[in-house]
Formats: C-alpha cells, structure tokens, sequence
C-alpha cells in the first residue's frame, strides 16, 4: 500500500517557506522502510530534509512523538487507502480478490510493516501493530463470513491468510529468500487466491 503524499518537502517549502509535521513524519516513514524504526534521528533527518534541527522542535518535542506521529500516518493511510478502495466492491468474494492483488502488489507499506514487525519491543510501535492487524483480522473475517463461511471457519481462514501474508514477508524481507520471478509470483498469488477463497 503506498503513502499517498499531497505534496512533497520540496512543495511544502515553496508554499509555505517552512516544512509541516506530515513532511517529518512521511520522512520518517521513509527512513524506517530504509533503515528501521531505530534509525528515525532528528539529525539525519534534518539533514536530509535540507532544514535545521529548530524546524523539526517547531512540529515535535522529542523524536518518540515523531515517531508517534509517522505511525499514526502509516496506520491512518493504510486504513483509507486499502479498505476504502474496496468498500465499493459488493460480491466479498470479489472484495477478496482485490485484496489480496492490491495487498501483493503493493511493495512500500510490505516494508514498513516487516520492519515494525522487527521493533515490537519498542511502545509505540506495539500498539499500532496490534491495531492495524486486529482490523485486517476483523476485516477478513467479516469478508470470509460474507462469502459463506461459518464464524469458526472464517476465524480460521483470516488467521491462515494473515499468517501466509506475514510468512510471505519473512521469507522474503526478513530470511532474504530469493525473489520470485513475476510470472512466479502471480501464480502464487492466483493459488493463494484459489485456496483461500470460498468457492460460489
């Protein structure tokens, strides 16, 4: 799932001369798909940002609220750009589908969360995780018990498919598995989908 940016830095600093909280935030999104949650600085940032320190103290008190703040971004921008984009879709097992494409083919928001996954230990970054996959969980429920499932068997099937999502990722981002080729991975996203899904 991308992070949408209304603007970039650059554009918030011709228009108003002076960087806002969401260009610190969204930079430091970019560092913790880069570098993980433990490299969110205020110095490289700045640095990076081509700003002083005092531009960051304008918006922040300390970097935890940042950090706060750029989690806050990623979870609300998530929310609005997955599960909006799909309330438009009536059949669920339609809904599924798109899901799940949308969810494989969206490489930057993979990133991110694998390297939350990796910073559970640090408190503001437990509770997001805990939020954000209490609703996929919820979300693929609801979707799964649309399509026909019975409630035990929809738990059972949201678990399976949030649990091959996260594996997906660890083999690939945390294990370093070698990359499937394209042709590859869009057969393992057609037999995910085929396995996963309720049949009509």
């Amino acid at each position: 799932m991308n992070l949408v940016r209304s603007n970039t830095p650059e554009q918030s600093r011709e228009r108003s001369g002076r960087l806002s909280a969401d260009d610190w935030a969204q930079a430091a999104l970019d560092l913790v798909a880069e570098q993980g949650v433990a490299a969110v600085a205020v110095e490289p940032l700045a640095r990076r940002l081509g700003v002083t320190k005092g531009s960051f103290y304008w918006h922040f008190p300390s970097r935890d609220a940042l950090l706060v703040a750029a989690l806050e971004r990623w979870e609300k921008v998530e929310q609005e750009t997955v599960f909006g984009q799909l309330e438009a879709i009536p059949d669920p097992r339609e809904r599924l589908r798109a899901l799940f494409n949308l969810v494989a083919h969206e490489y930057s928001s993979h990133i991110i969360y694998s390297e939350l996954l990796k910073a559970l230990d640090h408190p503001a970054v437990q509770p997001v995780i805990g939020r954000v996959s209490a609703r996929r969980l919820e979300y693929l429920t609801a979707s799964f018990r649309q399509a026909g499932l019975s409630r035990s068997d929809a738990q059972h099937r949201a678990r399976l498919a949030y649990a091959a999502y996260v594996g997906f990722l660890q083999l690939n981002l945390q294990l370093h598995q070698a990359r499937l080729q394209h042709d590859e991975f869009e057969a393992y996203v057609e037999h995910v989908m085929m396995t996963l899904i309720p049949a009509p």
